[in-house]
């Protein structure tokens, strides 16, 4: 069985060319240079009704920390129940406490809120102060099926040691270790071979200039309004081969 290769995306226009490049998963988002935010419900329901592929939508909703006010956690329970609604396989979720615990009582209502719908651990357990008792307490938790991380490092090729180390921890679980972050057909081989991972996780970005001329010297925020984000098909294709070789 090959590795499952999931693309996260934060446009509709790169929905179509992630699976047609042969993702097998997509994480649905808005603002991926923020690290990714929840969908509008509009874009939730057009990705999955377009889809042939799962759909998990992310539910972050600011950039930032993961520590939320109890007003945050309402519109992150709505949002899920949005997901559902909309038509997604699953969502995304993670929440902390100041000193870096796993916020259990935001999660287990977000759990229950998702209740029947996949569910992914983001990449908030990088930012856990004990990720060997965050990881007991998700395997205490089996609707979560997994853990989007990059070993605590900057990126998956930099925490391969640690995700080999957590790989290897829930072998016998129902709970996969999906590394994530800085994934490129360059190093996907290495970091799969090294951890022994069964899922792998990209953003395969790359910048469309935009079709709009205009001499404007306004900005709509601190980027460059004149190219977006949008998923590279080659990339896709070339991890999705790598992945196959697994």
């Amino acid at each position: 069985m090959s590795v499952l290769v999931e693309v996260c995306i934060d446009s509709i226009r790169s929905l179509s060319l992630a699976e047609h490049a042969g993702a097998d998963r997509v994480e649905l988002c808005s603002a991926l240079r923020l690290g990714g935010l929840t969908p509008s419900d509009g874009y939730m329901q057009q990705a999955a009704q377009k889809a042939r592929i799962p759909i998990y939508a992310i539910i972050r909703p600011r950039e930032g920390d993961f520590v939320y006010a109890s007003e945050e956690i309402e519109v992150m329970l709505q949002d899920i129940a949005n997901a559902r609604q909309a038509g997604c396989a699953g969502v995304v979720i993670g929440a902390l406490t100041p000193s870096g615990q796993l916020d259990l009582p935001a999660i287990d209502a977000m759990l229950a809120q998702a209740k029947g719908m996949g569910v992914t651990f983001h990449r908030a357990f990088d930012h856990c102060q004990d990720p060997h008792a965050a990881l007991e307490a998700i395997l205490a938790r089996p609707t979560i099926e997994r853990i989007l991380t990059s070993g605590q490092a900057t990126n998956a090729w930099q925490g391969k040691e640690a995700l080999k180390q957590w790989v290897d921890a829930t072998r016998h679980t129902s709970l996969a270790i999906m590394p994530g972050a800085g994934v490129t057909p360059d190093n996907a081989q290495a970091i799969l071979t090294t951890t022994d991972a069964r899922e792998i996780h990209l953003s395969a970005r790359t910048e469309q200039v935009s079709d709009m001329q205009s001499n404007a010297y306004a900005s709509m925020g601190d980027g460059d309004d004149g190219c977006y984000p949008i998923t590279d098909p080659e990339r896709v294709r070339l991890v999705k081969a790598i992945a196959q070789s697994f």
